[in-house]
């Protein structure tokens, strides 16, 4: 069966980097796109980064744009998030999440209706 395992997160000081690993089994990963969403308390899950399913293209959303880069190693099953010059804000939990259509780009990549199988998430808190 489909699995999406997160792993990485933790405490950091602003200004501090973290880099995420999402390893995935079950799937023909190298031919799905790939997504990462974070939930803060109290917020609603949202949109953070996708890569299409052969690293070519990948998408971000503007508040993580410049700070934030999304990777992924097919061999490995493995999608990365390294985040630079974290903040208070980026707070929460981060989800990846696998592309529900095979070996295509959705235009609709920031949505979840996108996604259909989603890891259990792991906790960024940036705080000093």
């Amino acid at each position: 069966q489909v699995q999406l395992v997160e792993s990485g997160g933790g405490l950091v000081q602003p200004g501090g980097s973290l880099r995420l690993s999402c390893a995935a089994s079950g799937f023909a990963f190298s031919r799905y796109g790939m997504g990462w969403f974070r939930q803060a308390p109290g917020k609603e899950r949202e949109f953070v980064a996708s890569i299409h399913y052969t690293g070519a293209f990948t998408y971000y959303a503007n508040s993580v744009k410049g700070r934030f880069t999304i990777s992924r190693e097919n061999a490995k099953n493995t999608v990365y998030l390294v985040m630079n010059g974290l903040r208070p804000e980026d707070t929460a939990v981060y989800y990846c999440a696998k592309d529900r259509s095979f070996a295509t780009q959705r235009p609709d990549y920031y949505s979840e209706k996108t996604y259909d199988y989603w890891g259990q998430g792991t906790q960024v808190t940036v705080s000093s």
